[in-house]
């Protein structure tokens, strides 16, 4: 029986292939679906399309009838596409056998054969249809069907809709027509023929994209602002010696300079791309866009044609881009970037927010699907674009944009002025920096310092570890870009996600508790005490502050502690110039910390809570996992009132307290946290701006009186209540 179930399919195979012709599209998927009702004997047979995570579209039948859509997970079409495997049901006078299309083991349709009740089936036969569907799973994916299927997915998808939603990464809002971007180019010749030639094409290359790059800044209205500080810093990347090293390198061994970037690049992605540290996969894009950026020089297209059309006003519709892309057009007539990828602290947001422009991500099938000269209307404020709007909807955005504009005028005039609430509280804000076109923000934003210097991303971008010397030099550039501003070093933080390229990667169970940070430099105290060397040398007549992150009790500090004493004192004898000043602190990011922290703080110069940490320790809660999204709040009474502890006993001690983690970054957690009695917060470079016109805002007496009434609160989450409390008052959140 099963020998004949196989033969069945391959019949059905056979008569496809034979009687397919040179019909278009539709009529190919018309001959295939009426092969297989005839085959199969059935009253009708029917293909469904995945359009979208919950629907199922009726492509194509043996009949006229074309039939409604159906749910995934719903009736027996939607319950194959959703369970993966044949489901069969009976009606009054009908027997239905749906079986699901699979690509990749993932479902991407379903065949739906309908019988007269009196027929039925059995397992065997459910098996030769799905090796029917195997067949028919590829004979979609081929090229001219694929697209055939895609405009029909598009007919009743996104597209035709008048309004999609994504998400803000810039406010703001924008009318223009639509400009797609696409730069990208695959490499086309990869083994080099003149090894010689092509280290000069690579040369002539970044000389020329270097000189764009500088015309770009020296436009008009460009010279000012801190997206000039983005593109050195973007710059500044594109000559890492290290890079072209790697390039060089691959170039030498018989790559071509295309094949060589490309190359250079996998070997940094594969090495970096497994972190889930945000930061570091803001960087790895920052290096795909110059990678990109510097094939596009080297296969010699024009890098400065006009883009952007004839439109005296143009959205943006990218699947990723960098700084310099956005650059490359004129900026005078972008009204808005709608980017599949992207975070609020990527050096494209940072640059578009400083022009002004808004930035919707998050609209996944957008950029394959719309077309040039599309007019959209882009809500930063929602975080929607809206296709062809109506002329409501078209004045209703004229309006907003004005508002913006007298928005944007105030935010400019809070550079220059003190972090300070309207009751008079002083809170100093930091900013969190880990690389060295970072500290050009210390300048633009005009910060009171770096609450987190991140020692680690040095080492893990280096070839290898990195010598005392090494370290030295890269400490003494950012007390020089601080320019006597507070600088506070934390002290190596490797392991979980963030792994050295040179150390033999461990197998662990649960590598976020596992052996990582503090736990690593105490174990191998050689490089613990190299780096507090690196540090006494750099500070060199300085004050110098150093913390030690993931301590899990009292004698891990003091075990750290008595390391750097015992490389102070070596650097004492051999006669460096020592420190001006010197505090040790440490991070709580480990809630047993909290309950031992009186004791602590005898031993502490200063703390500073790292939440990002804490909150995944405190609620069991892997803070990567895309299902556990949203069931948990830092803003949830429980957190606030361990919050609320900390800064209480610090206080109580004397002991200086910040926040150093992502908690702090956003506008209403950054509100609740000074209502906690918290006067130190270090920041993402990219949230400095709406912390500090929030912090100015607000008046912390009211912020503290009203989190004292509701934190008793058995809700979920304070947030609802706090925006609520923010927008009564005044308070600017956005």
């Amino acid at each position: 029986m099963e020998q004949e179930q196989k033969n069945f399919a391959l019949e059905v195979i056979k008569r496809i292939h034979s009687e397919l012709g040179t019909q278009d599209g539709a009529e190919k998927l018309k001959l295939v679906i009426k092969i297989i009702a005839e085959e199969t004997k059935a009253v009708s047979a029917d293909i469904f399309v995945k359009a979208d995570d919950v629907t199922l579209e009726h492509l194509v039948g043996s009949s006229s009838e074309t039939k409604p859509a159906e749910r995934v997970g719903e009736g027996v079409v939607g319950k194959a596409g959703a369970e993966n495997h044949t489901v069969f049901a009976k009606t009054k006078d009908m027997f239905n056998i749906a079986t699901p299309l699979k690509r990749w083991n993932r479902p991407v349709g379903v065949l739906l054969i309908t019988h007269k009740k009196t027929h039925g089936y059995d397992e065997q036969e459910a098996e030769a249809l799905e090796t029917v569907c195997m067949f028919l799973s590829e004979f979609l994916a081929s090229e001219e069907i694929s697209l055939y299927v895609k405009r029909f997915i598009k007919s009743r998808g996104i597209v035709s809709k008048d309004k999609l939603k994504g998400t803000v990464i810039s406010a703001g809002y924008g009318l223009g027509n639509v400009v797609v971007h696409r730069r990208r180019k695959a490499v086309t010749e990869v083994f080099a023929h003149d090894k010689d030639k092509e280290l000069q094409n690579l040369e002539t290359a970044r000389q020329k994209m270097n000189a764009d790059l500088d015309a770009k800044l020296n436009q008009e209205g460009m010279n000012k602002g801190e997206h000039v500080e983005i593109l050195d810093a973007y710059r500044m990347i594109a000559n890492d010696k290290g890079w072209y090293t790697r390039i060089t390198n691959h170039i030498n061994s018989g790559l071509t300079a295309e094949a060589a970037v490309e190359q250079a690049y996998s070997e940094m992605w594969n090495r970096l791309s497994g972190a889930t540290d945000i930061y570091l996969k803001e960087r790895l894009h920052d290096l795909r866009d110059i990678a990109d950026r510097l094939r596009l020089y080297l296969s010699g297209e024009d890098c400065n044609a006009e883009m952007g059309g004839d439109y005296t006003d143009i959205i943006i519709v990218a699947s990723s881009m960098g700084p310099a892309d956005l650059m490359d057009y004129d900026y005078k007539k972008i009204r808005g970037l709608v980017i599949e990828e992207c975070t609020p602290t990527m050096h494209v947001a940072i640059v578009a927010k400083a022009l002004n422009v808004p930035v919707i991500s998050g609209i996944e099938g957008l950029f394959k699907e719309i077309k040039d000269g599309v007019l959209m209307a882009v809500d930063g404020k929602e975080g929607s674009v809206n296709i062809n709007p109506p002329k409501s909807v078209i004045e209703k955005i004229k309006q907003k944009i004005e508002e913006k504009q007298k928005e944007q005028q105030q935010i400019q005039k809070l550079k220059n002025l003190k972090s300070k609430t309207k009751d008079g509280e002083r809170v100093n804000l930091y900013i969190n920096i880990g690389m060295d076109f970072d500290f050009d923000y210390i300048k633009s934003t005009n910060c009171d310092g770096v609450g987190l210097y991140r020692t680690e991303i040095p080492f893990m971008s280096a070839e290898k570890m990195p010598d005392i010397n090494k370290q030295v030099e890269c400490y003494k550039r950012l007390y020089n870009a601080a320019d006597g501003k507070r600088v506070v070093f934390r002290s190596l933080d490797v392991g979980s996600d963030k792994l050295l390229p040179y150390w033999n990667s461990i197998e662990e169970e649960n590598p976020a508790i596992g052996w990582r940070s503090i736990r690593i430099t105490l174990d191998r105290r050689a490089i613990l005490r190299k780096q507090m060397r690196a540090f006494i040398r750099a500070a060199s007549g300085k004050e110098l502050n150093v913390m030690f992150p993931m301590v899990s009790n009292l004698d891990e500090f003091l075990e750290a502690k008595e390391t750097f004493m015992f490389a102070y004192e070596r650097e004492k004898r051999e006669g460096y110039d020592l420190p001006s000043k010197v505090n040790l602190g440490m991070m709580i990011e480990v809630p047993s910390v909290v309950f031992q922290l009186r004791e602590i703080l005898k031993y502490c110069d200063f703390i500073s809570v790292g939440t990002n940490d804490l909150y995944q320790f405190f609620f069991a809660c892997d803070r990567g996992n895309p299902r556990l999204n949203g069931r948990y709040d830092v803003l949830s009474a429980p957190f606030l009132n361990l919050m609320k502890k900390i800064i209480k006993e610090a206080n109580a001690a004397g002991v200086p307290c910040s926040v150093c983690g992502e908690m702090a970054s956003h506008p209403i957690d950054a509100m609740a946290l000074i209502g906690l009695g918290f006067r130190n917060l270090s920041v993402s470079s990219a949230s400095y701006g709406k912390v500090k016109a929030m912090i100015r805002s607000l008046s912390a007496k009211g912020v503290e009186d009203y989190l004292n009434n509701i934190l008793s609160s058995s809700r979920k989450t304070l947030r609802p209540q706090l925006k609520s409390y923010a927008c009564d008052h005044a308070i600017e959140i956005y």
